[in-house]
């Protein structure tokens, strides 16, 4: 009986474990069908740098590592089992006996512009200049010409009217202005200012042929000023009592106990004008060409800028004043005259000064009709310049003085060109690199 019923039991037991191993193969066989769950993405990224439509790479998936975790590329040959990246054109070999020359990269920054006018000895422009006739100086050094051109330039001109004129001259010049705007191109602009007892903006640079130019123009129209005389003895005292003025109301002066008449000095602030034109004009882009151009007489009296300074500003930032002499100091004599300043007095005529300093020219017309030619006159001559451009040898950023002296080699000809140059900080940068030849 106990033989039996162990028997029993172990055949019992052999019959239940039977299902239990085929589930358990069941089981297997299901959990191999479900897929592997997301890997864990490895350098997540910072904080804010997710962007819409972004969407996910195999690197941020984890499917592949960062560069920086990648293995090293292998040095085994290329195959199709190994494949090599492209890696572009060979690179540029340098030439026998350059070496270590071929790495270095050479910048040139002290590239200088200069404009210049070829006249006869009738005062006529000289066309059909070639580069093989320019000589250029610096320093009394000559200079390798790098860059010539006859191209016109765009214009940037600020145009300074003189307001303080008398009433017979600022009648010429209100009406010849209406002619101005005639002498520029589409694609010059300008800005105006007046001045009396100072400079005043009229309008900023706007188109040359614009609207807003002709009512900048119309709005700078003037009586001008009325011309005082000291005088002396009876002509100048009314009635006088114990040396006092009897009546106010018939004294020289309203409410003044003088028994003469004492004028004010005049006032031209011709320094100011073209300082405050010149610090506008250095705001215009590379590429144009900065003109300061005055209608005005010359005189020079009451500025706080000195002309030595405003010349300085001038030469520095590469500005060219031009100008049409009005009024007595453009008759022959009498413009030869101003010329010679007695000290402690007013210049009569300082703007030979800034034409000669800067390379510009001017035009004296004493005539209505004259004056309205000489704008034409002028422009025609700013358009039609010579531009040659040469690399400096000296070191560039000293801001010293350099004079420069350009030679045309024809005889009897005038050559008009700026004294010289200041340079700055601002006009270093890289204007050509030098790449090894192979």
């Amino acid at each position: 009986m106990v033989r039996h019923s162990v028997l029993a039991g172990v055949l019992a037991f052999l019959t239940l474990g039977q299902p239990q191993a085929q589930t358990t193969a069941d089981e297997a066989s299901a959990a191999q069908q479900i897929p592997d769950a997301p890997r864990p993405q490895v350098g997540l990224p910072a904080l804010n740098s997710v962007k819409p439509g972004m969407g996910t790479t195999p690197t941020s998936n984890g499917d592949q590592q960062p560069a920086d975790q990648q293995a090293p590329p292998s040095s085994l040959p290329a195959s199709k089992e190994n494949p090599q990246p492209d890696q572009g054109p060979p690179p540029e070999l340098p030439g026998a006996g350059q070496g270590a020359d071929a790495f270095k990269l050479v910048v040139r920054t002290n590239f200088v512009e200069v404009p210049f006018t070829v006249k006869d000895n009738k005062q006529r422009l000289v066309p059909g200049i070639t580069w093989r006739e320019v000589r250029v100086y610096e320093n009394n050094v000559p200079q390798h010409i790098s860059i010539f051109t006859v191209d016109p330039w765009p214009l940037s001109v600020a145009i300074v009217i003189d307001q303080s004129l008398t009433p017979d001259n600022m009648a010429k010049v209100n009406n010849s202005l209406a002619a101005l705007q005639g002498a520029f191109a589409p694609y010059d602009e300008a800005a105006v200012y007046t001045y009396n007892n100072g400079p005043q903006r009229r309008t900023d640079f706007t188109a040359a042929n614009s609207a807003r130019l002709e009512f900048a123009l119309n709005n700078s129209k003037s009586t001008g000023r009325e011309v005082y005389m000291n005088m002396g003895g009876p002509l100048a005292q009314t009635t006088v009592i114990n040396g006092r003025q009897f009546d106010p109301n018939t004294a020289p002066i309203r409410n003044s106990q003088a028994m003469e008449l004492k004028v004010p000095k005049e006032v031209h602030t011709l320094n100011d004008a073209i300082l405050e034109a010149a610090k506008s004009l250095t705001t215009r882009g590379k590429g144009r060409r900065r003109v300061i151009y005055v209608i005005s007489d010359g005189k020079e009296y009451g500025s706080k800028a000195k002309t030595k300074q405003v010349i300085q500003y001038l030469q520095t930032n590469k500005i060219a004043v031009y100008g049409t002499l009005v009024g007595d100091s453009s008759l022959p004599m009498v413009g030869f005259l101003d010329k010679i300043h007695l000290p402690y007095t007013m210049r009569d005529n300082v703007l030979p000064v800034y034409t000669s300093e800067t390379g510009g020219n001017l035009d004296a017309q004493f005539r209505q009709r004259g004056i309205e030619e000489s704008f034409q006159k002028i422009f025609e001559e700013v358009r039609t310049q010579y531009t040659i451009g040469y690399y400096s040898h000296q070191p560039f950023i000293d801001g010293k003085f350099r004079p420069i002296d350009v030679r045309v080699m024809r005889p009897n000809l005038t050559v008009i060109a700026k004294k010289g140059y200041i340079p700055t900080a601002s006009d270093s940068g890289p204007a050509n690199t030098i790449r090894p030849s192979q």
